[in-house]
């Protein structure tokens, strides 16, 4: 018997337990705290965060001032918000025959465990888990559609950069 954990986030479990032949999905929470390093998504245009500085490294040497932007000394991404999905390279999720979800916060990785990694098996849930879980995921969605983003930032996913910034952050 095996037990994987593919979440990072103490309160959003995502396990995995092999037994023999079977491959159980206890949960499958999706960690949103990285949205924390997002600019907030204004529902109407708000001139301050449009005239935030852009973020230059100290040394000048990476300037990305579409992408990220200064406030109060941290910086954020100016891009549509990315959640941290579970961990994928433990285990290849489309060997999972079950996934059991014990309440509606644990869920919200579902639709990308079900769609984008071959998973075939069955979900288990309450009918109240379901209901409520699918109104949370809607209501997320809905909100990213009605509020977008006109750019897509990429280049602050490059690990010298991610490193530049976690200096700034540490200092």
């Amino acid at each position: 018997m095996k037990l994987y954990c593919l979440s990072g986030h103490p309160t959003l479990p995502c396990n995995v337990l092999k037994f023999k032949s079977t491959t159980i999905m206890l949960d499958c929470g999706l960690d949103t705290t990285s949205v924390l390093n997002f600019l907030p998504l204004p529902l109407v245009h708000s001139s301050r965060l449009s005239k935030l500085p852009g973020w230059v490294s100290k040394d000048g040497a990476v300037i990305l001032e579409k992408e990220l932007k200064e406030c109060a000394g941290r910086v954020f991404v100016d891009s549509q918000p990315e959640f941290c999905l579970p961990e994928r390279e433990l285990l290849d999720l489309s060997t999972i025959d079950v996934i059991l979800i014990s309440n509606y916060h644990c869920m919200m990785a579902l639709p990308y465990i079900t769609e984008h990694t071959g998973f075939t098996g069955t979900v288990y849930a309450t009918e109240p888990t379901l209901q409520i879980g699918r109104l949370l995921m809607e209501e997320l969605v809905n909100f990213m559609e009605r509020v977008p983003k006109a750019q897509s930032a990429t280049c602050w996913k490059n690990k010298e950069i991610q490193r530049s910034l976690l200096v700034l952050h540490c200092t």
